[in-house]
């Protein structure tokens, strides 16, 4: 089971951007810092209310070096016709991980349920996840703390609870 510290899986899979099918892989984002969103399925109640939420903040994360992407067991069909009737300041890479191989791999697949919890994982430009958290399929995560934790762990020093950019860290580790 993948934890903070190991390489990443890598993977490839259909995705919809921006109006766009294509294919991707977390290699073709390059060394960047990715911040991978896993949620239940589309078209459910408190999905969309995150998907919009990193939409919105989307360009903050960009600002800072990292690309998001949200990853559900539905297919790249279902996250089109979602995008275009609910969804269009989602402009950032939907994956379709219909085979729920990601979710396996990433360990957040409730194999009961067929769909995954809520998993947040943040890869570090050299591909090693570096922060995960995974939650009930009810608890809607906050996209402030992901940011937070993404500028904390790019500084490469110790922060203290509650750190915020431009507050004194503890230094290096």
């Amino acid at each position: 089971m993948i934890r903070v510290g190991m390489p990443a899986p890598n993977f490839t899979a259909e995705a919809y951007i921006c109006g766009e099918i294509t294919t991707l892989s977390l290699d073709t984002l390059g060394e960047r810092w990715k911040v991978l969103v896993f949620y239940p399925l589309d078209f459910t109640f408190i999905c969309p209310t995150e998907l919009r939420a990193f939409g919105r903040e989307v360009e903050a994360f960009r600002e800072v070096g990292a690309e998001v992407i949200a990853i559900s067991v539905d297919s790249v069909y279902s996250h089109k016709a979602w995008c275009e009737r609910d969804l269009p300041e989602v402009r950032y890479p939907l994956i379709s991980d219909i085979t729920k191989q990601i979710a396996r791999d990433y360990g957040v697949l409730d194999e009961q349920k067929g769909y995954t919890l809520r998993g947040t994982f943040i890869i570090d430009p050299a591909g090693i996840v570096q922060y995960q958290v995974v939650s009930a399929e009810n608890l809607g995560r906050s996209t402030g703390e992901t940011l937070r934790s993404l500028q904390a762990l790019q500084t490469g020093e110790r922060c203290p609870v509650n750190w915020r950019p431009g507050e004194i860290t503890l230094g290096k580790g």
